[in-house]
């Protein structure tokens, strides 16, 4: 079907959006997508068939229960015609229940009386035959019996029977929409709010998946905040509804295009925030850069990629997306063994880059360390003290090994570049190529690393030590836990965490060291 979208912001006529079979509407809490949805259900008139799981399952008086040819219509048209016996249900879910028993019972009379008569009929397949058919697909352990004019439920090797009450809010709001979605009238537009409410992930596209396919002559609106829902539904419109003017009754609001580099998922998920983005490397569960920085950059969404290429990606893509610039993105990276100029381009390109190799030494800057042990009620001189001189003697054990690591770094760079030349033939690669470790010289490097780093051991140079010393385990080799009166690395990372989880001095200094750290003097002395 065809579908005709508010008016908007600027003046101009609402979109239409043509032959559409699945609209997801997306937005920033407070920026009007509810009223927008609300606005194309009154635009949909007779056609417009509302669900909602949490709605149905807590009794909620609205205008959804008020819409022609809802759940609640067809339960008071039931009761009407059937004074002699009045059902008093009060929630949706408890209303379709009675619907659909209904429904069948006079399936079953009909049956009845034909064969009464004598006639040939086939036996029926109601609507509660396929509901339970696929409740049970979904939950095969569960059964669903009928007795005694109700609905009662069981589980596989049990033998005690027990009414809906007795059911999980999400074997609930699976019975109910697979229920309600067959009482949608012909070439309805289906509006669902909150599709994700009370169901676990591991069953939701499909669940979903089959919806869909039960109404294939329907349009389904979904307005969700969950973006692997968002990102899963195939064919797919996307509206991003940006502010609202309540007194006009217009919306700022994109159709989106899913053309761009990002992932789906991504690209919906920022689409929900009205913050700057800053990507980070590493994941939600198990690094500690998002944990870290999210807590750093509060003024920021901290979206972690996992890798430094796809951080870098990122930022370009999505700061070159058409109609998005005012949502500002940058990135972090670990500085690893990159140099001066790898790092100038870097931070141009909107990438910050901390003047410490990765994030485990960041938890090591001398400010940080002072405001744990302070906050530890230790002596800070003391515990920097021996932190940086074992970090020191550690680098310096290592020297030969890290200065091989950085040459092999800046070799693989200095090739990547060279190789990228053009060559007029394939012998003018091969001499070039012949060339290349005389051009490099990667011992000259070495030799010239391993005299640098021999300068920073010498003149006990901590922060130089961490702008190139790469190891894991820093933090263990260090003692500073142990310094700081706890047991272990996890114990001093969470440390960390909750001070500047506080509004205390110590939370102060730990995130005005990190900002210095990222060059940022000015936000690190207003922050």
């Amino acid at each position: 079907m065809d579908l005709l979208l508010p008016k908007k912001i600027d003046g101009k006529k609402g979109e239409i959006l043509r032959d559409v079979r699945q609209v997801t509407i997306i937005g920033a809490n407070g920026a009007g997508k509810t009223r927008f949805c609300n606005k194309l259900v009154e635009q949909c008139g007779d056609q417009a068939f509302r669900m909602s799981a949490l709605r149905a399952i807590f009794p909620i008086e609205d205008e959804t229960q008020s819409l022609k040819g809802s759940i609640t219509e067809r339960f008071n048209l039931m009761n009407k015609n059937m004074q002699q016996v009045v059902n008093t249900a009060k929630s949706e879910f408890d209303k379709l229940s009675y619907v659909m028993l209904v429904d069948e019972f006079r399936e079953l009379m009909n049956f009845k009386t034909h064969s009464l008569m004598n006639e040939q009929i086939a036996f029926p397949k109601t609507k509660l035959d396929k509901v339970v058919k696929m409740w049970q697909e979904v939950f095969p352990k569960n059964k669903i019996l009928r007795e005694n004019g109700k609905l009662l439920f069981t589980t596989e090797g049990q033998s005690d029977k027990y009414t809906s009450l007795r059911l999980s809010d999400g074997e609930k709001a699976v019975l109910y929409y697979l229920g309600a979605v067959l009482y949608a009238m012909e070439d309805a537009v289906i509006f669902v709010d909150d599709p994700e409410t009370f169901i676990h992930p591991s069953i939701m596209h499909n669940l979903w998946n089959v919806i869909e396919e039960i109404r294939p002559d329907c349009t389904f609106i979904y307005s969700t905040h969950d973006v692997d829902f968002a990102s899963s539904r195939v064919d797919n419109m996307c509206v991003w509804v940006k502010d609202f003017n309540p007194e006009l009754e217009v919306w700022d609001y994109e159709v989106l295009n899913s053309s761009s580099n990002l992932s789906d998922n991504l690209y919906i998920d920022l689409l929900g925030t009205r913050k700057p983005v800053l990507f980070v490397e590493g994941d939600e569960e198990h690094s500690i850069d998002s944990r870290l920085y999210s807590l750093v950059f509060p003024e920021y969404t901290i979206k972690p990629l996992g890798s430094c290429n796809k951080v870098i990606e990122s930022v370009r893509s999505f700061n070159g997306l058409e109609g998005l610039h005012h949502l500002d993105s940058w990135g972090i990276v670990d500085r690893d063994r990159r140099d001066e100029k790898e790092v100038e381009y870097l931070r141009k390109k909107k990438i910050l880059v901390p003047n410490v190799a990765e994030i485990e030494n960041i938890l090591m800057l001398e400010g940080v360390v002072r405001a744990v042990a302070k906050y530890r009620h230790k002596n800070e001189t003391d515990v920097f003290a021996s932190v940086s001189r074992a970090v020191i003697k550690n680098f310096d054990n290592e020297i030969k090994q890290q200065a091989l690591q950085h040459t092999r770094h800046r070799v693989k760079h200095d090739i990547e570049l060279r190789v990228d030349m053009k060559f007029r033939n394939i012998s003018a690669l091969e001499d070039h190529m012949i060339d290349l470790v005389n051009e490099i010289n990667p011992r000259g490097i070495y030799e010239m690393l391993c005299r640098e780093f021999h300068v920073y051991v010498q003149n006990k140079d901590y922060d130089k030590v961490l702008k190139v010393y790469n190891q894991k385990l820093m933090l263990t080799q260090s003692g500073v836990a142990g310094l700081c009166g706890l047991k272990s690395r996890e114990e001093y990372i969470k440390i960390v965490l909750k001070i500047l989880k506080s509004n205390s001095h110590e939370a102060n200094a730990i995130r005005y060291s990190i900002k210095q750290c990222f060059g940022l003097d000015e936000e690190a002395e207003n922050g």
